[in-house]
C-alpha cells in the first residue's frame, strides 16, 4: 500500500485524475502533486474531480527542486505522468522536459531512502509503426524500425532510463505502462484533435488499424500499480481494433485520402505520419493477468463515448 505518494503532471487530464482518485483513498496519507503550472491554469469543464487534499508544488523536474520535495514529504511512490507529446513550443523543449526531466526524477528516486515504487506512464508508441511491424506487438516484441523522431524517440530513450534505474534499484519496484492512445470526453490528444475535424485527410492507399483505451481505465489501472505491487512492463489497451474508414464512419466525418507529403505540409509530424499509415496493435493480456481484469472499455466504446461528447 502506497502512503506518501508523488504524482507528476498533475496539471494535465490524467495527471489530476489520478492525483484526485489517490487522494480519495483514506489507506494513502498524502498526495503530493508537481507539475510547472498550477492545475487550476489549466482547468475546463470536462468532468476532472477536483485535486480533493492533492498539495501542489510547483516544480520544474529538471532542477533539482524534485529532490527536496521528494526527502521533505518522505514520498514512498512516485507517479510519473508528466510526458507530453504536444502541443507545444519547440520539439527541443518537449524533449528536454520528457527525457532529461524522466532523468532527473529517476536520480532523486535512486538517491532517496524512502522511494519504494515507481510508475511510469509510457507508450506503445515505442514500437513505432512501420511495413515491416508484427500485426500485434507484445511487451517483449523488438521495434521493427528504431525510431528516430518526436514523442515516440523520447518514450524509448524514457523506458531506457527507467532500466537503467531499476538496475541500479533493484529493491525499488518498477512498473512501466505503455499506453494505446487515449480516449474519452476530458482527453486532448493530437489524435482526438484529428477525429475533431470536419474532414479527416488520410494517407492515400492505406486503411491502419487503430488501438485506444479509455480514460476511465487508464486511471484505474494508474490507481491500482500506485498501490500495489506489479513489476514489469505492461501495455495498455482496449480490446478490440478500428480501422481509420470504420472511425471516419462512426465519427460522421468525410474521409480525403491524399499522398503522404501533404500531410507533412498539413502540419502532421512524423509519427502522427507513421500511424496514420501503418497503424498499430499491441496485446494487452499480461496486465489483465496480472490484475485480474480486463478494460472495462473495448476500443470500439472508448470511442464511442469520445463522441459522444463530441456530437
Amino acid at each position: 500500500m502506497a502512503h506518501n505518494v508523488l504524482v507528476t503532471g498533475v496539471s494535465r487530464h490524467i495527471g489530476r485524475r489520478v492525483a484526485s482518485a489517490l487522494a480519495a483513498d483514506p489507506d494513502v496519507d498524502r498526495v503530493i502533486g508537481v507539475d510547472t503550472v498550477p492545475p487550476s491554469s489549466l482547468s475546463r469543464d470536462d468532468g476532472t474531480p477536483p485535486l480533493g487534499r492533492t498539495e501542489f508544488v510547483r516544480v520544474d523536474l529538471r532542477s533539482p527542486d524534485v529532490v527536496r520535495v521528494i526527502s521533505a514529504a518522505d514520498v514512498d511512490t512516485v507517479v510519473h505522468l508528466s510526458l507530453v507529446s504536444g502541443p507545444a513550443k519547440s520539439r527541443s523543449a518537449v524533449k528536454e522536459h520528457n527525457v532529461i526531466g524522466t532523468m532527473q526524477l529517476l536520480a532523486a528516486c535512486q538517491r532517496s531512502e524512502t522511494v519504494r515504487r515507481v510508475v511510469v506512464r509510457s507508450t506503445t508508441a515505442v514500437y513505432g509503426s512501420s511495413p515491416n511491424a508484427p500485426a500485434v506487438f507484445s511487451e517483449d516484441t523488438e521495434p521493427a524500425e528504431a525510431s528516430h523522431h518526436g514523442y515516440e524517440k523520447d518514450a524509448v530513450e524514457v523506458e531506457a532510463s527507467v532500466r537503467g534505474f531499476s538496475r541500479r534499484r533493484p529493491d525499488v519496484v518498477t512498473t512501466t505502462l505503455r499506453f494505446a492512445a487515449l480516449m474519452g470526453p476530458g482527453v486532448d490528444s493530437p489524435l482526438t484533435r484529428y477525429f475533431s475535424q470536419p474532414v479527416l485527410p488520410s494517407v492515400f492507399g492505406f486503411d491502419p488499424r487503430l488501438q485506444f483505451v479509455h480514460e476511465d481505465d487508464a486511471v484505474e489501472v494508474l490507481g491500482r500499480v500506485a498501490r500495489q505491487d506489479h513489476p514489469g512492463v505492461f501495455n495498455v489497451a482496449g480490446d478490440g481494433v478500428l480501422l481509420l474508414s470504420q472511425c471516419a464512419r462512426r465519427a460522421g466525418r468525410p474521409v480525403v485520402p491524399v499522398p503522404s507529403p501533404a500531410l507533412r505540409i498539413l502540419g502532421f509530424s512524423s509519427e502522427q505520419l507513421s500511424l496514420l499509415t501503418h497503424g498499430r496493435v499491441v496485446d494487452a493480456g499480461r496486465l489483465a493477468a496480472e490484475l485480474g481484469r480486463r478494460p472495462k472499455f473495448g476500443t470500439a466504446a472508448a470511442f464511442e463515448d469520445f463522441l459522444a461528447v463530441r456530437r
